[in-house]
C-alpha cells in the first residue's frame, strides 16, 4: 500500500515521504480499513513538527482520524468486516495512507445514507463542537456566540451547531472572502478581523453589554482579545492555540467580570470517560439527517497533493475541511 510517513520531525511539507509499505496486521481491539476518506487537521501539523501533546516515535505515517470500510478485524473486536466505520486511527499507522489501523473500541458505523468523505469531515470538528458547546460549555437556546477562525474546520461547526441550538452567533474570520463564508454558515454577523477591529465591532453589536459564549480555536491575540468580550458569567471555550502562542490570564479579570475559562480536550475522553461519545454521534448525525447542519468542504485532494495541503492548512489559506482521498 502507498502511506505517507514521517522519519524525522519537520514541517510535514518538506519531510513527508510517499513509500510503499505493507499492510498493517490489526491487533488485539483494532481493525484495519480501506482509507476513502482522512481529514487534514493542524493537529496532524503539528505532531509531525513534534509540537503536540501526543510525540510518535518515528517512522510513522499521521493522519488522526480516518474513515473506510472494514477488511481485516483483531481479536476482541465486534465489528465486521464490510462495516464502513469513522474514529481514531492507531498512533503511527494513521489515515494518510491507502489502508489504516483504527481502534475498534473508537470506532463508529457509518449510516447507509452518510458519505465517508461528510462524515470524517464531520468527525473531529463538529465532535469538538459538540463537546464544547454542549458537554463543556452548557450552551442554552438564546444566548450570543463569538466563534473566532469561523471559517475553518472547527469553527465552521461551531457557528452551524450553535445556530442549530437557537443562538445568535458573531462569526469572525480574516479576510474579506471568509466573512461571506461566515454570512452563508448562516451566522447572524459576520466580522472581518483582518480589516475591522474585533473588539470595538462585538461591542457595537452587543450594545456594551459582550457575549455569553466565546468558541477559541486560535489563542494567542486573539484570545487577548476575547476575553475582554466576555459578558458577565460568560464562558470562554479554550479549543486550541492554531495562533502558535498559548496565552496567559490575568485572573483579576476572571474574578471581577465572574466568567469561565473552560478547557475543550475532545481527545482526552478517549480515556478518561468514552461515555459522552455515543450520545456526541447520534446528535451530530440527527441534525446532519434533519437539514440543520452541512459540513463546508473546502477541498478534496489526491495522495500526491497531501505535502501542499498541508502547508495551506498551516499557513490559514484553507476554507473549511481539507479531504484526503487515497483512490482519487
Amino acid at each position: 500500500m502507498k502511506a505517507w510517513q514521517l522519519h524525522e520531525p519537520g514541517d510535514p511539507w518538506t519531510n513527508l515521504v510517499l513509500a510503499d509499505l505493507p499492510s498493517p496486521t490489526p491487533g488485539a481491539g483494532e481493525v484495519l480499513v480501506d482509507v476513502e476518506g482522512t481529514d487534514l487537521n493542524f493537529a496532524d501539523v503539528l505532531q509531525c513538527q513534534g509540537q503536540y501533546q501526543v510525540k510518535v516515535p518515528t517512522p510513522f505515517t499521521p493522519g488522526m482520524s480516518t474513515a473506510g470500510t472494514i477488511v481485516a478485524v483483531g481479536p476482541d473486536v465486534d465489528l465486521e468486516p464490510g462495516q464502513r466505520v469513522v474514529g481514531w486511527t492507531v498512533v503511527g499507522n494513521g489515515g494518510f495512507a491507502e489502508q489504516a489501523l483504527m481502534g475498534a473500541a473508537g470506532c463508529t458505523v457509518l449510516p447507509d445514507e452518510v458519505a465517508s468523505s461528510t462524515a470524517v469531515a464531520m468527525h473531529v470538528t463538529y465532535g469538538t463542537s459538540w463537546f464544547a458547546l454542549h458537554h463543556r460549555g452548557r450552551l442554552q437556546p438564546g444566548e450570543s456566540v463569538l466563534v473566532l477562525a469561523a471559517a475553518g474546520g472547527v469553527g465552521s461547526s461551531a457557528v452551524q451547531m450553535a445556530k442549530a441550538h437557537g443562538c445568535w452567533v458573531l462569526a469572525a474570520a480574516g479576510g474579506p472572502d471568509k466573512a461571506q463564508v461566515c454570512t452563508e454558515l448562516g451566522a447572524d454577523i459576520a466580522i472581518d478581523y483582518n480589516n475591522e477591529d474585533l473588539y470595538q465591532r462585538v461591542m457595537e453589536e452587543t450594545s456594551g453589554r459582550g457575549v455569553d459564549v466565546i468558541y477559541d480555536p486560535v489563542g494567542g491575540d486573539h484570545f487577548d482579545v476575547a476575553r475582554r468580550l466576555l459578558a458577565w458569567e460568560g464562558r470562554l471555550l479554550i479549543v486550541g492555540f492554531a495562533s502558535g502562542r498559548i496565552p496567559q490570564a490575568p485572573v483579576n479579570h476572571v474574578l471581577v467580570k465572574n466568567y469561565s475559562l473552560v478547557g475543550v480536550h475532545m481527545g482526552g475522553y478517549r480515556e478518561a470517560d468514552p461515555s459522552p461519545f455515543r450520545r456526541c454521534y447520534e446528535d451530530i448525525y440527527q441534525l446532519l439527517a434533519d437539514g440543520k447542519i452541512d459540513p463546508l468542504i473546502g477541498e478534496t485532494i489526491a495522495m500526491d497533493d497531501l505535502p501542499r495541503a498541508l502547508k495551506d492548512l498551516a499557513e490559514r489559506r484553507t476554507t473549511g475541511r481539507v479531504i484526503l482521498e487515497p483512490s482519487r
